[in-house]
């Protein structure tokens, strides 16, 4: 199963969901691969040290005679591997332009290793440029990140209309595995309006789990850490094992249903 994490608003934990998603269901023993598609890197950061990083995700999809393993890197979570990206990866679109085949660039590189791994997680820029749509044609299924706020849906439609898009050609096969609440502040009358818009607009798509907003979910990127290692007894650790639970069991669904 691949899963995309998308959604070209910024600022609605996409990050966040795509660090704790990869390292809490390598901790349900899942085998992981979690590809950073973000030129800013904070997934990648969170496992590893950028100087150590010689071959990242933008070497991956230029230099097509390098064995695929030659880019994935051991992070300290048993069970979870990095393909990391640098900031070269904003080089990506100007450099495929024009290439017949670009946007199935990532789809046939991790066509070789896909195999290895039970889950493997897309994190993706807050665009939906040629990076976000190759990780589309590329996965089996999107998990979208949608903040807790008045303007949530805004730029919804247009990110399902690109899926829309890539579903009627490149990748008929991409299915939504879920919609996940994220920065929900319990305080607010507003947050609980607004999930449960979310839940109208989505029906049994959007996640029983929901996100807080939490210091410590924030705090953890800058320590280089998931929440898991950094705040383990948190309400964000809670919430995101319960996501990853929840993850596992609709792919075990799924699968028993063929798809």
């Amino acid at each position: 199963m691949i899963i995309v994490i998308a959604n070209q608003k910024g600022g609605v934990g996409k990050t966040t969901t795509a660090i704790n998603l990869a390292s809490g269901c390598a901790h349900l023993g899942k085998r992981v691969l979690l590809v950073d598609l973000d030129p800013q890197s904070n997934s990648s950061l969170t496992f590893m040290d950028p100087q150590s990083v010689e071959g990242s995700v933008y070497e991956m999809l230029t230099e097509l005679d390098k064995e695929l393993t030659s880019f994935v890197y051991q992070s300290d979570v048993v069970g979870l591997d990095v393909i990391p990206s640098k900031i070269n990866l904003a080089k990506l679109e100007s450099k495929l332009v024009g290439d017949f085949d670009a946007i199935f660039r990532l789809k046939d590189r991790i066509e070789s290793i896909k195999d290895n791994y039970d889950i493997i997680v897309f994190d993706t820029p807050p665009t939906l440029g040629l990076i976000t749509v190759n990780a589309l044609v590329a996965a089996s299924h999107i998990l979208i990140p949608i903040q807790s706020s008045y303007f949530a849906l805004e730029g919804a439609d247009d990110l399902l209309e690109t899926i829309e898009k890539v579903r009627s050609r490149p990748n008929p096969n991409l299915e939504l595995l879920g919609v996940l609440v994220t920065l929900i502040d319990k305080r607010t009358s507003l947050s609980k309006d607004v999930e449960a818009h979310i839940r109208e607009v989505f029906g049994e798509k959007a996640f029983e789990t929901t996100i807080s907003r939490s210091v410590r979910l924030e705090e953890s990127p800058a320590h280089k850490e998931t929440i898991f290692s950094y705040a383990p007894k948190s309400s964000g650790a809670i919430e995101y094992e319960k996501l990853c639970k929840e993850v596992v069991s609709r792919v075990q669904k799924r699968l028993a249903h063929g798809h």
